[in-house]
């Protein structure tokens, strides 16, 4: 298998087929300019997942919504939303060790992990939704650190904590320019590189701990306090609050149980279960950053799910914690009216403050440099074409810096909502679709049971993929159900973009691994003895000798498959015994990528053997499997005219440059070119046949004894508008049948089961979408001459059949008087197939009188004598009746599959 970076083979919507411009991705070992690099896998759990993970889950949460969510949401819900958090991300979680430990990662962390379970058309539209879900937070924390700055640094005399250097000017504009200042440094320490932030994230880490420890020491060493605290309304009046830290207090921490949601200050809305879960979702964000940094890890298959696991217990235990030590010492109107209290009850507030903006700058700076690297490997993969093409370009050393330039223009629009609390629904809703979205991907490789898909990580399985999956969902719709709603249609419109697209790739296909598994369950199901006439539909064998000559047919025969089985079955003729190996599995894929430019549902089945007839027999008996199986055997007339090349025709086929612009098109490693070269050219008149006229005859007698019915196709050629893009409905057509078997006049058996199957067959055509408003005739031959007038009885007896039938056409009664006397009555048994060539030619000529005007006509196909020594005379007989008659289907049908009741 190619590489697993190779992009994809594509042409399509975006223009044209992008070639990486700047290099590989971090987990390539070259660079944009083309010179080798140093591997940058470098990383290990702890500086590579762990870090980064406990970092971006701590974020701006911990320091400046703790008590926001205890606040409105009391302990006891304030607990139950850490509870239901975590368990959602712990599923996704499970989901994401059993993806990481089945194969290698690469760059792009959770959009590595979905394209290549998924496929090209999810993992591009999640790995974009994710994408936007990292630019979102990154917008997000930005904005909590500016908060943060203004409450130490604003110019406001209001501000909540009193002391500090009060020169920043204050406002929704000023908070913008704050914002961009703040994005413009995490910029330039992404362009320097992912490495200064992994060194820096230790340090870090660190002081956000020493933060932490010392929010847990001041509860015990910080005495009671009261404050003041003061916000402008929503006109120019001053809002005054009084509130408390008491201290751990048995009073404060049973006051503090229940939920008391109100207004929030800095949005001036009314809070409720799902806004607060919202804001307090956002800590749980950060469970991909070690997965994001899958490019830098030097065993990411280990490091993700160790790292990741152990990042999520330390932090659960540090919220539940905080959580718990808030509720029991602060009262709830300090929770409320004041994001920053911990710097007010802290031993020594600038700990706490350096902590809250290491912890939201890190974060920052964690979901700028995981969303450019998501970014960047989307570009690579080619999944939206020329839009995204920049980003593929590198540094020297590896860094997507073009991405990060897309990353960082996309954040600077998201600080525009002012608010992170204006944000942090459409963060939350983003990622939750992110992670069911991982947990889909890990239920369909379980699901589709293949063989290669075992994961060293054991502790998953499809029910916590699937809860995982119903978490996520319920939880979108609860928190915003607009938000979640235009999620998910703009997931939908993604997917079918990438899918009108349709790139094509060598990562494999998850679909196609879910439709075997669920096809061979519903081929076993499919049990033969339960077949019923009423439910009776063509199952086709249609055999190619040179497609170049039979695409109209090929076209044709699909319009009467009516949603059953259609192969195209081909004959190489050979021994086995003297090739050094099968010829026959090397021309599969020029017959698929016929398929493809035909435009046709059927499948190809191809068999190597000494003479065409047994191939044919081979192909009759083993095509299909179980209740799929053919039941009708579908052949070229065997005659001697100039067959027509349709490759010199149909612009698709003698056109190269469609080759390069067809959209959605990809070839599979056969071109045009070689699709032209593979397959002979037509044969001449005077070209020697590979099949005898008795070795013809023998296949319909084959296919008769084994209870096939069999249609002949002639002049097919000449009949046009089949192709894919015909807009052809069939409102000019007309289509005839002469269900008599016009080579036995003395048979007048409308009834019989051949003619029953003719009608039938005519009527799936006039069913079809290029002949559905046909006009379909009905012609009945009659002897008026005859002292028995019994046909004017037959004629009405025809009709109420029809009508039973349900078959809508118009009958037409022809009189053959004259083409009946040239037929001879032999004595002899054996010269039964002694028909005059006046009586055939009468025939020919009865039929171009009515039908020379119709699209297509059906005929009675006779049973070829038993006798080897009349096989020449049966196919001159059938050839002289249908000469120059135009496209003709000659039919014998030998299964019931008409059914009058309901």
């Amino acid at each position: 298998m190619s590489n697993e970076r190779t992009p994809l083979m594509t042409s399509g919507v975006c223009g044209l087929a992008v070639t990486a411009c700047g290099g590989k991705s971090d987990g390539t070992p070259e660079s944009g300019s083309g010179t080798p690099t140093v591997d940058p896998r470098k990383l290990n759990t702890f500086f590579g997942v762990m870090v980064p993970t406990v970092l971006s889950m701590f974020s701006i949460v911990l320091f400046l919504r703790t008590g926001f969510v205890v606040g409105h949401a009391g302990l006891l819900q304030g607990l139950l939303m850490v509870i239901v958090a975590y368990t959602i991300i712990s599923l996704t979680i499970l989901s994401i060790c059993a993806i990481s430990t089945n194969g290698a990662i690469q760059g792009g962390g959770a959009y590595y992990m979905i394209s290549r379970s998924l496929g090209p058309e999810f993992g591009g539209s999640i790995g974009l939704m994710f994408f936007l879900a990292k630019v979102c937070a990154c917008g997000e924390y930005v904005l909590g650190l500016v908060e943060a700055i203004l409450d130490i640094f604003g110019s406001d005399p209001d501000s909540s904590v009193s002391q500090g250097v009060r020169v920043l000017p204050q406002g929704y504009w000023y908070g913008v320019l704050y914002s961009s200042v703040v994005l413009l440094l995490c910029l330039l320490v992404c362009l320097v590189g992912a490495k200064i932030y992994s060194r820096t994230s230790f340090v870090i880490l660190i002081l956000v701990t020493v933060s932490l420890l010392s929010i847990f020491i001041s509860s015990v060493a910080v005495k009671p306090r009261d404050f003041l605290i003061t916000h402008k309304g929503s006109g120019n009046e001053t809002l005054r609050y009084n509130a408390s830290y008491t201290g751990f207090s048995v009073t404060t921490l049973r006051n503090n149980l229940g939920s008391a949601y109100s207004l929030d200050y800095s949005t001036n809305s009314v809070m409720s279960f799902s806004t607060v879960f919202a804001v307090m979702f956002t800590c749980c964000t950060g469970i991909m950053a070690g997965a994001n940094m899958s490019g830098d890890l030097k065993t990411p298959s280990i490091s993700i799910p160790k790292g990741t696991i152990v990042a999520v217990f330390y932090t659960f235990a540090v919220y539940v914690l905080i959580f718990l030590l808030v509720g029991a010492t602060c009262d709830r109107t300090l929770l409320i009216q004041d994001y920053g209290f911990l710097q007010r009850i802290s031993i020594w507030s600038p700990l706490v403050t350096v902590g809250i903006y290491c912890a939201a700058l890190s974060a920052a700076m964690c979901s700028m440099i995981g969303a450019s690297r998501i970014l960047h490997a989307l570009a690579l993969d080619q999944l939206f074409g020329l839009p995204l093409a920049p980003a593929t370009i590198t540094s020297s050393s590896g860094n997507p810096w073009v991405a990060v330039l897309y990353t960082w223009g996309l954040a600077q629009c998201v600080v525009f909502a002012g608010q992170l609390n204006a944000v942090a629904s459409l963060v939350t809703v983003f990622y939750l679709l992110a992670y069911a979205a991982v947990d889909l991907a890990c239920l369909a490789l379980e699901w589709a049971s293949a063989p290669n898909f075992r994961p060293t990580f054991q502790l998953f399985s499809w029910h916590t993929c699937l809860l995982g999956i119903m978490s996520c969902l319920v939880m979108m719709f609860v928190i915003n159900p607009m938000y979640s709603s235009g999620s998910i249609v703009l997931l939908l419109l993604l997917l079918l973009f990438l899918h009108y697209k349709s790139p094509t790739s060598s990562w494999g296909y998850i679909s196609q691994a879910l439709i075997f598994h669920q096809v061979r369950k519903y081929l076993l199901m499919l049990d033969v003895r339960k077949d019923h006439v009423k439910f009776w539909r063509p199952q086709i064998l249609l055999m190619v000798a040179n497609p170049r000559s039979s695409c109209q047919l090929i076209l044709f025969i699909n319009q009467l498959k009516k949603g059953g089985l259609y192969v195209l079955g081909h004959v190489q003729l050979g021994d086995l015994d003297s090739l050094p190996s099968d010829p026959v599995q090397q021309q599969y894929n020029f017959w698929l990528r016929l398929v493809d430019k035909l435009g046709v549902k059927a499948f190809v089945d191809l068999t190597l053997s000494l003479s065409v007839r047994q191939g044919t027999q081979h192909l009759l008996r083993i095509t299909g499997l179980g209740g799929m199986k053919p039941n009708t055997l579908i052949l070229g007339f065997y005659d001697s005219c100039t067959p027509e090349d349709f490759f010199l025709q149909d612009s698709a086929f003698c056109d190269a440059s469609m080759e390069l612009g067809s959209e959605g098109e990809y070839n599979f490693g056969v071109d045009l070119p070689s699709l032209q070269a593979h397959f002979p050219p037509v044969r001449h008149v005077e070209s020697p046949r590979w099949l005898s006229p008795e070795e013809y005859v023998g296949i319909i007698s084959d296919a008769i004894k084994m209870n096939k019915n069999v249609c002949v196709g002639r002049y097919f050629f000449q009949l046009e508008g089949e192709d894919k893009d015909s807009k052809v409905d069939g409102s000019e057509r007309t289509i005839d049948v002469w269900p008599l078997n016009l080579l036995q006049p003395g048979s007048r058996d409308y009834e019989d089961v051949c003619s029953l199957f003719l009608l039938q067959m005519a009527c799936v055509l006039n069913m079809s979408n290029k002949w559905r408003h046909a006009r379909m005739r009905i012609f009945l031959n009659v002897e008026t001459e005859s002292s028995d007038q019994g046909w004017v009885v037959n004629e009405e007896t025809f009709r109420e059949l029809l009508r039973k039938l349900r078959i809508r056409a118009s009958i037409k009664i022809v009189p053959w008087d004259s083409v009946v006397q040239h037929h001879l009555q032999p004595e002899e048994e054996e010269a039964k197939q002694a028909l005059s060539e006046d009586f055939l030619s009468a025939v020919n000529s009865m039929l171009m009188e009515h039908s020379s005007q119709a699209a297509v006509r059906f005929l009675y196909l006779p049973r070829p004598s038993p006798q080897r020594s009349q096989n020449r005379q049966y196919l001159a007989q059938v050839e002289a009746v249908t000469n120059s008659l135009g496209p003709t289907l000659l039919i014998h049908g030998v299964t019931p599959v008409t059914s009058t009741d309901l």
